[in-house]
């Protein structure tokens, strides 16, 4: 099935038409967002444009019909094939996973019940993000990220959009099939938010490789231990790391000698240390290498790689052939 043909089929009849007329095959398409009451956007190649109602990319606000809290209750009801309460836990954290990994973000009136969010309702904002698993792109920067045919402990730092997330899932593909290394490695991933497996009912969406076993919607810090005392993985990689607990877990993690495979927001290595509970990983050196991204060329371009001392072992101003990701 064609992309284009796997993201029309999420949403219903009215908005599959207007949709249905971008044209291409939406492989460059990252993201679908709907407010009530505001115009339709699409995120296309980095780039935001309106959508007009004969289904036309614009770069200024078109005249486009607003959409409607009924087209928004219909959508979410339609993606979650009228069962959203099958969804709970997930509409719970704020998203809805659909089959092919695609992860639509949800907002709205939250629920509270003792302090604590236990539902959305009035949800009035989607933001469908559009899975695209980009086998390979992290091919080009094994080389660096490894010593003896052995993966490093490896920390992505980039603003959002920059394709972090992409390059770490494929990352963990080809050190659990044992491609560019000297041996596969068993490879635990917390996927708190579905974005590295995608999995849906339980069978990730994503190809992380033969040897890696997921958690899935399950919170960073307590998974981690999970899966290192019930799976005994060789490395573990998690997305977006962050809070306290998230450095606890890791350093129990490096205690148990698991390499540690991870990304966090950021511009750069000074902007880790300005944060303090980012800058005790930094000077403790938790991680063998530091990659930098950003979006400057295409998502995932590498800036630079540093090694545990700050030390850059590749930087994208002195290279002549960039790293192509």
């Amino acid at each position: 099935m064609k992309k284009k043909d796997e993201i029309l089929r999420m949403f219903p009849a009215k908005l599959r038409e207007i949709l249905g007329q971008i044209p291409g095959d939406y492989e460059d398409v990252q993201e679908i967002r709907l407010r009530a009451g505001e115009p339709l956007l699409v995120v296309k190649d980095g780039r935001e444009y309106y959508i007009s109602p004969a289904g036309q990319l614009e770069k200024r606000l078109c005249q486009a019909a607003a959409i409607t809290p009924d087209q928004i209750r219909e959508t979410v009801e339609y993606m979650s094939s009228y069962s959203l309460y099958a969804f709970e836990e997930e509409l719970r954290q704020g998203f809805l996973t659909l089959q092919g990994g695609h992860r639509v973000g949800l907002a709205g009136q939250a629920v509270l019940e003792g302090g604590r969010i236990k539902t959305l309702k009035y949800i009035s904002f989607l933001n469908v993000r559009i899975s695209h698993q980009r086998r390979g792109c992290a091919e080009k920067l094994l080389p660096y990220l490894c010593r003896e045919g052995e993966v490093l402990s490896t920390l992505f730092v980039s603003p959002p959009r920059c394709g972090k997330t992409t390059i770490l899932r494929d990352l963990i593909r080809l050190i659990s099939n044992g491609e560019g290394i000297a041996r596969g490695m068993t490879v635990g991933v917390v996927d708190e938010r579905s974005e590295l497996g995608a999995c849906y009912q339980g069978v990730p969406q994503n190809d992380l490789g033969i040897r890696t076993d997921v958690l899935d919607c399950c919170p960073k810090a307590s998974g981690m231990m999970m899966l290192i005392r019930s799976m005994a993985p060789e490395a573990v990689a998690v997305d977006e790391i962050g809070s306290r607990e998230d450095l606890e877990a890791i350093e129990y993690a490096r205690n148990c000698g698991c390499r540690l495979l991870a990304t966090v927001h950021g511009n750069s290595i000074e902007d880790l240390k300005e944060k303090p509970v980012l800058r005790k990983l930094v000077e403790e050196k938790t991680f063998d290498r530091y990659v930098v991204l950003s979006s400057r060329i295409h998502a995932g371009t590498v800036e630079a790689v540093y090694d545990s001392r700050g030390t850059p072992i590749y930087e994208s101003c002195r290279e002549k052939a960039g790293l192509a990701v």
